[in-house]
């Protein structure tokens, strides 16, 4: 059996980092983690070819060659897995589609062979069963969460990993929070299921016996949904197996707010080699905080917390949003000097909207405000109901936001507010290559020469040489950083 995995592509994003991945010369910024499991669970005598539509071109060949075109998918890439699927259909390919798309929206898919939905772990087996029998139905489907125990590692043999900027694993599935906008407990659950120790071994060694090193995202929801089993198992495991290996990996991932509440976590996860990690802030409005059930955030010093956390060591990127029915018209003024008081440089502000399926999703619906299908992309200016604030004024604030915290003097402020607070591990290693050497170059050449912030971006250079030398490479990091979001934000502004 022939089996070809698809990605579909998605146009530019916030988190696609295209116009800073031209920097060090890379297509893509992670592998597509989830095919590349499934993969792995598809019988080891069958041929198999990935491609990864980020990084390769789809070709009529790669198709016709093919027995079964496997294909997974997010929201934000519907319209290109809607063009793969119509190329299959041309060709007289079988299809079989499965991913978070495809599971909340499997009925606008009718060209689909088979769809092999929820998690693979459990509805995949029972697909390939039928298919070995010759009898293989439309649709799989199951309520039940699969344990991650006998989840296998990825195939990273089917992808070219010099074209990514990082690779990727992942620990748990889940997220003991229940936020109304977010569609992580209807994919996933509130129950967290994680990975053994030996799992995450493995996976670590896969990567770094392939030669691998540099940046693993830790793709969890939340990372410390089980702070108990982290602490006592997992991370003294990544410690003591970093340590052997040198710090061959440096790790990012997403956890909740109440990390702050807990330094010996923080501790540990910097020990480990943690430096960044993604925060859902979403808002400093208590009212909209209490709408959205985003409970972990009530009543708390959200720049205090944040603050915390970079001081031990963890650069915090926040996700922010505007839109709730409770927000008051101050919100986009407050928001912008939230921002900025923070020091979270990477701050990913978008427009509120409804994910098919989510607690928002059904309200909305019962109070018929409900639009259009969500675009998987909450940063390029659409929102798919009728809000409570006038639809002019919304996208007019959120355009000063965009417009204010990511203008030339905003953002460097940010930056060298940040590395004022941060306290990095001293022993934390640096991969230095040649890559590095040519993102350094050019961003002399298009941020300190060729750009229109120019000086700002001087001020930082030397700054940071002189006062904190050994943050530089993060300096001029978040310098490209910068260079993207106003690049992806251009055309809407």
């Amino acid at each position: 059996m022939k089996i070809l995995l698809v990605y579909p592509n998605y146009r530019e994003t916030f988190w696609g980092f295209k116009y800073a991945l031209k920097f060090i010369s890379k297509k893509a910024t992670y592998p597509p983690l989830g095919l590349l499991t499934v993969a792995a669970m598809l019988p080891k005598e069958w041929e198999k070819k990935l491609v990864d539509m980020t990084t390769a071109i789809l070709r009529d060949r790669d198709i016709q060659w093919a027995d079964y075109v496997f294909i997974s998918a997010m929201s934000i890439q519907r319209e290109s897995a809607k063009k793969v699927i119509a190329i299959c259909k041309r060709l007289g390919a079988k299809i079989v589609a499965g991913g978070p798309l495809f599971t909340t929206e499997h009925k606008d898919f009718v060209d689909v062979d088979h769809l092999v939905l929820n998690e693979a772990e459990i509805t995949l087996p029972l697909f390939l069963e039928d298919l070995k029998k010759g009898h293989p139905k439309r649709i799989y489907t199951s309520d039940q969460w699969p344990d991650l125990i006998k989840t296998p590692t990825p195939l990273w043999e089917l992808v070219n990993k010099k074209k990514y900027a990082s690779m990727c694993i992942q620990y748990s599935r889940g997220c003991p929070f229940n936020c109304e906008f977010c569609d992580v407990t209807l994919l996933f659950g509130r129950k967290m299921r994680i990975k053994t120790k030996d799992q995450i071994l493995a996976e670590l060694e896969s990567l770094y016996s392939q030669g691998w090193k540099g940046g693993v995202f830790i793709v969890d929801d939340n990372f410390i949904g089980n702070k108990g089993k982290l602490k006592k198992e997992i991370l003294p495991t990544m410690i003591d197996w970093m340590e052997k290996r040198k710090h061959p990996f440096f790790f990012n991932t997403q956890a909740s707010i109440n990390l702050s509440d807990d330094e010996e976590l923080m501790k540990m996860m910097v020990q480990a080699g943690f430096d960044s990690v993604f925060v859902g802030i979403e808002t400093p409005d208590e009212g909209s905080l209490a709408e959205c059930g985003k409970i972990q955030n009530k009543n708390r010093d959200l720049i205090s917390c944040i603050k915390k956390i970079q001081r031990f060591g963890l650069q915090v990127q926040g996700g922010f949003i505007v839109g709730f029915d409770s927000d008051p018209l101050s919100i986009f003024e407050t928001l912008i000097a939230f921002i900025q008081k923070s020091g979270i440089v990477t701050a990913m502000v978008g427009l509120l909207n409804a994910p098919h399926g989510t607690k928002l999703y059904h309200r909305l619906v019962k109070e018929k405000r409900m639009l259009m299908n969500f675009s998987g992309d909450n940063t390029d200016f659409s929102i798919n109901f009728v809000p409570k604030m006038a639809h002019k004024t919304l996208i007019e604030g959120y355009k000063k936001i965009i417009s204010r915290i990511y203008s030339h003097r905003n953002y460097y402020d940010r930056v060298k507010g940040f590395l004022k607070e941060y306290k990095p591990l001293k022993k934390k290693s640096f991969h230095f290559n040649f890559t590095y050497l040519r993102a350094f170059v050019k961003s002399i050449w298009f941020m300190g020469i060729k750009g229109k912030g120019r000086r700002y971006y001087w001020k930082l250079f030397f700054w940071s040489l002189y006062k904190r030398p050994r943050l530089f490479p993060m300096a001029i990091t978040f310098a490209i950083y910068g260079f993207h979001f106003r690049k992806v934000f251009e055309s809407y502004l």
